[in-house]
């Protein structure tokens, strides 16, 4: 039952792993998140006079890692489908006896390890934070299981837009902006307090993560990722599925 999710998995590991690609956009992850700490904590440092740096420091750095990998999960996702069907492989592997889901699963387990791969990196911060002064870690397990729940929602999308086309560099730019697009809806509080746009505004991916980078972890949004994660998943697998009987036809 499983076979063919290992295969999938194994497989989209090995093109993760052995190449460059994904230690290059690991290095443009750390040399982004290096930068925000570094510049987080000196205007801490400078700044943050009467504040509790601490809890104040790692809410605008988990704040910050956010968008960092908003920006480099497009690049993660954007070839798992498209690519496949741009080398015509998609039709192959659709006329196995493999199911959708382990299709599906398969590469979404493999991105989701190498996007985890990265966001390990960034667990050297607080470990020098609290070699140089001891906080509550507390603290920082929130922020990231808000930032585990955040990635795994940007691959369900980013996945759901690979499948849509044969072209890796529409699919990463689409998902980019479809992701840009849930992180800015409640950035104008002003214009979006009243009707179709409150709600529309209420999938806002800025809302949804501010309890995790203040260090709560709130079972509510917990489940709004969840949803969010099943709700694009569904999608692609109606989009494998659609392609499957054109193909048939």
């Amino acid at each position: 039952m499983f076979a063919n999710f290992w295969a999938v998995l194994n497989k989209e590991l090995r093109s993760y792993f052995l190449s460059p690609f994904i230690y290059l956009i690991s290095a443009v992850f750390l040399l982004l998140s290096g930068y925000y700490f570094y510049s987080d904590l000196v205007f801490y440092v400078q700044f943050g006079f009467g504040l509790n740096i601490m809890e104040n420091f790692w809410q605008l750095m988990f704040t910050d890692l956010r968008l960092v990998i908003m920006l480099t999960v497009p690049f993660l996702t954007m070839r798992l489908f498209a690519e496949e069907k741009r080398l015509g492989t998609i039709e192959l592997l659709l006329t196995y006896p493999m199911r959708d889901t382990d299709l599906f699963w398969g590469k979404f387990v493999a991105c989701a390890i190498a996007t985890l791969f990265m966001l390990s990196f960034t667990l050297i911060y607080p470990v020098l934070m609290s070699s140089l002064q001891p906080f509550d870690w507390t603290l920082v397990v929130p922020g990231y299981v808000g930032l585990v729940m955040l990635s795994l929602s940007f691959i369900a999308c980013g996945l759901f837009i690979s499948s849509l086309t044969d072209n890796i560099v529409v699919a990463g730019l689409g998902s980019l902006g479809t992701l840009l697009f849930f992180w800015i809806l409640s950035w104008n509080d002003g214009a979006t307090q009243f009707g179709l746009i409150s709600t529309i505004a209420s999938v806002s991916m800025v809302t949804h993560f501010q309890s995790f980078a203040l260090g709560f972890i709130d079972t509510k949004e917990i489940t709004f990722f969840l949803l969010f994660i099943i709700f694009f998943s569904f999608l692609t697998l109606r989009s494998l599925e659609a392609r499957q009987w054109r193909g048939r036809r």
